[in-house]
């Protein structure tokens, strides 16, 4: 377990840029938390979801060192984008299968540090989780082990805060693009409902 205070926690996850969103998590306690090691935990990550993060790295890689070739790339790149596409609709579809009814909850907020998500019966403060977070419009999921750090009631459920314990660097990148991509959607949306209003 991590020798961090919790107040040094609250602030690890405050780190990051979070954004309020909708989506799925299969939770399951740790309960053997003696045994809980980063190499444990890398030896028990699904393969779909390593899969997952290494393809989109790749794909990311790729694009960045097409863009110093100029004009001549931007066919070549379109092209790229429409086989990452296709790419990404099966690993989404491969992904969407590892999300089990019996572990989902509601997840409403995520970023680099952590999420939160609701539950009808509340888990402890210093509970360790593993965690399967799906953000599948965006062909994305990853998994990791989280730490609750604060448990809150409001209208007969609990809203829980957690923090990253153990997830790989690639992982966390991957939740900060997709929350800095929701926050630019989330803009979108707003500035076109704005000029709508202002219309009529």
């Amino acid at each position: 377990m991590s020798t961090l205070s919790l107040d040094q926690k609250l602030a690890q996850y405050d780190e990051f840029f979070a954004i309020e969103h909708e989506f799925s998590v299969n939770i399951l306690p740790i309960d053997n938390t003696d045994d809980c090691s980063y190499d444990k935990f890398i030896s028990s990550m699904p393969m779909p979801f390593k899969l997952a993060t290494d393809m989109s790295t790749i794909d990311q890689s790729a694009l960045r060192s097409l863009q110093g070739i100029g004009n001549s790339a931007s066919q070549l790149v379109s092209f790229l984008n429409q086989q990452s596409k296709k790419i990404d609709l099966l690993i989404g579809y491969i992904l969407s299968q590892q999300d089990e009814l019996q572990h989902r909850y509601q997840g409403i907020k995520f970023g680099g540090g952590g999420i939160k998500f609701v539950t009808p019966k509340a888990f402890n403060i210093g509970q360790l989780l593993e965690l399967k977070i799906f953000l599948l419009e965006s062909h994305c999921a990853i998994y990791c082990y989280g730490e609750v750090i604060e448990v809150e009631a409001a209208n007969e459920l609990f809203i829980h805060k957690v923090t990253f314990h153990f997830i790989r660097e690639e992982d966390r990148e991957t939740l900060v693009r997709g929350s800095l991509h929701e926050q630019s959607k989330q803009l979108q949306k707003l500035a076109k409902l704005r000029n709508q209003e202002s219309e009529q």
